[in-house]
């Protein structure tokens, strides 16, 4: 699975949630490609990849608000945008479940917004869309194979399998260029999420604080290293490109080896060659319990692998941490 230069060279590139932490790895891998960026930026967070380094002075930025429609039709229109890859979204579970609507309006209306846009522009060729494994719900059939329904609960959950059926619905109507990707739990150095397992887990240990496990432990995920995820929408585009059958198609990307929470901790925790214990609150309500999903149609179709084992992912994750906060400034 190797990305084209070829491709990416010069090729007007919009990337939507380019400060979140899928966001900043990707648009470091377009930019190494050679691809022309343009990214959307919402809130100005200097501790992210794409603003700490010196991304931003090799991308283009434009300011406002995913739900601005008429902002995304001037940059698709002024930057003659041919590739979108649209991650914007609020992503955390318990802020989605203590204030549903603006998550309601950023993944929800953000989508048709984007959509809507790109259906006005006939230079967009290929449009990527991020869904997210939590659109499938807790399903009793495991692993999830992209056939499963979508059937979120949660606030969440139903944010996400709304905006993967409206990018179904935009491809199936309007003949939209987009496919979907429903990835597993991302980690990975950049993101400052502190409430999220591994960042919150590798901080603790930093600081000689026993990590702090919100859920009884037992909670099942597949954890998919974020520069796996920025490879995988990469590729998936150039798919599109030289397959135009694939619009409308969602594909799970993730390493297939589910863990639970416990399992996850501990193996940070041996990595770190630390020996303090974990904390656990037991105090998770509204998450799912089990998920893993099944990536055999993206290998197959797509003829896709996951560049980083859990391991190398955990131990890169880790040393950017380090680097993080031995770094002047870094107050968090």
């Amino acid at each position: 699975m190797t990305a084209s230069n070829s491709f990416w060279q010069d090729r007007p590139t919009f990337v939507t949630g380019a400060t979140g932490l899928v966001g900043s790895w990707l648009v470091k891998r377009l930019v190494n490609l050679g691809a022309d960026v343009v990214c959307l930026v919402r809130d100005w967070v200097p501790q992210s990849p794409l603003l700490r380094g010196q991304l931003q002075s090799q991308i283009k930025i434009a300011y406002g608000d995913i739900q601005q429609q008429a902002l995304l039709e001037r940059i698709l229109s002024e930057y003659e945008i041919d590739t979108v890859i649209h991650l914007a979204a609020q992503t955390i579970v318990g802020v989605a479940n203590r204030t549903p609507i603006p998550t309601f309006q950023s993944n929800i209306a953000g989508t048709w917004a984007l959509l809507e846009a790109c259906r006005h522009h006939p230079t967009v060729k290929q449009i990527v869309l991020a869904s997210s494994d939590k659109a499938y719900g807790e399903a009793t059939q495991l692993p999830y194979d992209e056939e499963t329904p979508l059937l979120g609960r949660h606030p969440y959950d139903v944010s996400k399998a709304c905006a993967d059926a409206i990018a179904q619905t935009y491809a199936t109507t309007y003949n939209l260029p987009v496919a979907i990707t429903r990835c597993g739990n991302f980690y990975g150095g950049g993101d400052l999420n502190w409430n999220r397992i591994v960042p919150g887990t590798i901080r603790s240990i930093l600081r000689g604080k026993p990590p702090i496990i919100r859920s009884d432990g037992q909670y099942i995920r597949d954890y998919f290293y974020v520069e796996d995820g920025a490879a995988a929408y990469i590729l998936l585009a150039e798919q599109l490109a030289a397959k135009p059958d694939l619009r409308g198609h969602a594909f799970n990307f993730a390493n297939e080896t589910p863990l639970s929470v416990l399992e996850l901790v501990d193996r940070i925790l041996n990595l770190m060659g630390s020996h303090l214990e974990p904390e656990i609150l037991s105090q998770a309500s509204n998450e799912i319990r089990h998920q893993s999903l099944s990536a055999a149609k993206a290998r197959k179709m797509l003829d896709w692998q996951p560049l980083f084992s859990l391991d190398e992912g955990l131990s890169s994750t880790i040393d950017w941490y380090k680097d993080f906060f031995s770094t002047a400034g870094a107050s968090r």
